[in-house]
């Protein structure tokens, strides 16, 4: 079982155009569509699309619209009664795979409201092999809220806790690697540089970039670190070794959830046993199959581009 807990979710509107975005410009979109969204309930969709038994996590207000959509994923949830309404990410696409994204902030979180989400999260814990922390934090919510859910579910289960993935960005991913020792974290590039405070070098490798960044993090921070590149591919880091890989070529339609795809790839590989190098290979196969649909879209099996992904050992 992977649990997931989305503290932020999102219905996912995307507008698809025929033309590049024109900036103060009239243009009639192709096509459009809405899908409940939220990291950690797209990571829930790949894994149910694949079989793998999931559930997700999330506060939702009973007359929210956002429940409607959440219906028609088909994924088994647990709902955390709230006042405030889910909100709602605006994509606009083109033809060469362009994305532009307005993110809206959420509804705010009482106390009494995070409280009851940490106790569905520890309570959903039971027998799971990972829980997922992911996306941003709402509104009224501490920078270390993951680090509370973290702490809470280790109490409580101890050596029964379920294993730690945590994709998020910014104050709350620092608090996290700070306190929570999580098993393993899925920054891109970006977030990995502003994590540790440096900027990399434009003009090298990303891999080569990245792989000794995310080493002063593994593993005497975290666990282990996917590193997801775009179409640079992604470097997997642990505490045993490190590994680069490069997708197949595909024609993007949208890169909205393709890093939340790159992590359920990761680990329904990890849930049927494989080595750390398949398990880069399967989600680097997924990340790749999300960019190539249109919306936010869960990538099925027969989604998966049938390319050859190139995976190696690299060394610091």
């Amino acid at each position: 079982m992977i649990v997931t807990l989305t503290a932020n979710p999102s219905l996912d509107r995307t507008v698809e155009l025929a033309a590049p975005l024109q900036v103060g410009g009239v243009q009639v979109a192709r096509g459009a569509r809405e899908d409940a969204g939220g990291k950690g309930i797209n990571v829930s969709r790949v894994c149910a699309a694949s079989d793998v038994p999931t559930l997700a996590l999330l506060p939702l207000a009973a007359d929210d619209p956002f429940a409607v959509a959440l219906q028609a994923t088909g994924i088994a949830a647990v709902t955390v009664p709230v006042a405030g309404h889910a909100r709602a990410n605006i994509t606009i696409t083109d033809p060469v795979g362009e994305t532009t994204k307005v993110n809206l902030r959420g509804a705010a979180l009482s106390d009494t409201e995070r409280a009851a989400v940490v106790d569905a999260v520890v309570g959903s814990c039971e027998g799971a092999q990972w829980l997922v922390l992911a996306g941003s934090l709402p509104p009224g919510v501490p920078e270390d809220f993951y680090v509370e859910v973290i702490d809470a579910v280790r109490r409580r289960w101890a050596d029964a806790a379920p294993r730690i993935a945590v994709d998020t960005s910014g104050p709350a991913l620092t608090a996290v690697v700070e306190r929570g020792r999580p098993d393993l974290i899925k920054p891109n590039e970006h977030e990995l540089a502003d994590l540790a405070g440096i900027a990399l070098d434009p003009e090298a490798d990303l891999v080569t970039a990245v792989l000794p960044v995310a080493r002063r993090l593994v593993p005497q921070h975290v666990g282990a670190a996917l590193v997801t590149l775009g179409g640079d591919g992604a470097v997997l880091v642990t505490a045993d070794g490190a590994w680069a890989g490069r997708p197949p070529r595909i024609r993007v339609h949208s890169t909205v959830g393709a890093g939340d795809s790159s992590l359920a790839g990761y680990l329904i590989a990890d849930a049927r046993g494989a080595e750390p190098a398949e398990r880069l290979r399967s989600s680097i196969r997924y990340g790749a199959a999300a960019a190539s649909l249109p919306g936010t879209q869960a990538p099925r099996p027969s989604d998966l581009p049938a390319g050859d992904v190139p995976v190696r050992s690299i060394h610091d």
